[in-house]
C-alpha cells in the first residue's frame, strides 16, 4: 500500500523499465559539467535514484532529469543531505508510483479526479543554475513540448543542452 492506496497504481505499480524514456545526470566535476545517461532502472525508485546521485563524483551535488512514458518528467536534486524534487505533471501521481513518491515526499495530497495539470514541488530547484521558478513553470505550462523536449530545453537554460542532447542520441 502507498499512501493509502493498494497497488497496482498504474498501469499503475512500479514503473517498469519500458516506460521509462531516459534518466540523465548532470554534475560539475572539477569545475566541468559532466552529463551521463544513467540505466532507466535506476529511475523506477526515488530512493534509488537519489542514492545513485550521492554516489556521483560531484563537486556541489547532482541533479537527475527523469522521463516517463511520454507523460511527465521529474527533477531531483542532491547536494549533501539535502534532497530537491520537482514533478512536472501532478495528476501523474494518480498512475504512476514514481510520481506519488515525489508527492509523498513532498507530503502533498493526491490530486483530485479533476484536478488541472500543475507542476509541484521546488520551482527553484535550478534557479542557481540559470533556469528561474518562472522559466520552469513555463516550460511546464507548453503542452506542444513532451516531457523528454521539456527537459532538453531545460538543459539548455542550464548551458548543458548539447551535452544532453549528445547523451541521449549516443548509441546504447
Amino acid at each position: 500500500m502507498i499512501g493509502g492506496v493498494p497497488y497496482p497504481l498504474r498501469r499503475g505499480g512500479p514503473v517498469a523499465v519500458d516506460d521509462i524514456d531516459f534518466v540523465l545526470s548532470a554534475y560539475r566535476e572539477d569545475g566541468q559539467w559532466r552529463v551521463e545517461s544513467l540505466p532507466r532502472y535506476i529511475g523506477d525508485d526515488l530512493d534509488g535514484l537519489t542514492s545513485t546521485l550521492r554516489g556521483l563524483p560531484a563537486d556541489f551535488g547532482a541533479t537527475a532529469f527523469v522521463s516517463v512514458d511520454d507523460d511527465f518528467f521529474i527533477v531531483v536534486r542532491v547536494m549533501g543531505p539535502q534532497q530537491r524534487l520537482f514533478l512536472s505533471d501532478v495528476t501523474a501521481a494518480t498512475d504512476w508510483l514514481l510520481a506519488r513518491q515525489v508527492l509523498e515526499r513532498l507530503d502533498l495530497p493526491l490530486p483530485e479526479d479533476e484536478e488541472p495539470v500543475q507542476p509541484a514541488g521546488d520551482a527553484g530547484i535550478l534557479a542557481d543554475l540559470g533556469v528561474e521558478p518562472m522559466d520552469l513553470a513555463a516550460v511546464c505550462d507548453d503542452i506542444d513540448l513532451y516531457p523528454d523536449e521539456m527537459i532538453l530545453v531545460l538543459a539548455s537554460m542550464m548551458g548543458i543542452g548539447d551535452q544532453a542532447e549528445q547523451t541521449l542520441n549516443a548509441p546504447t
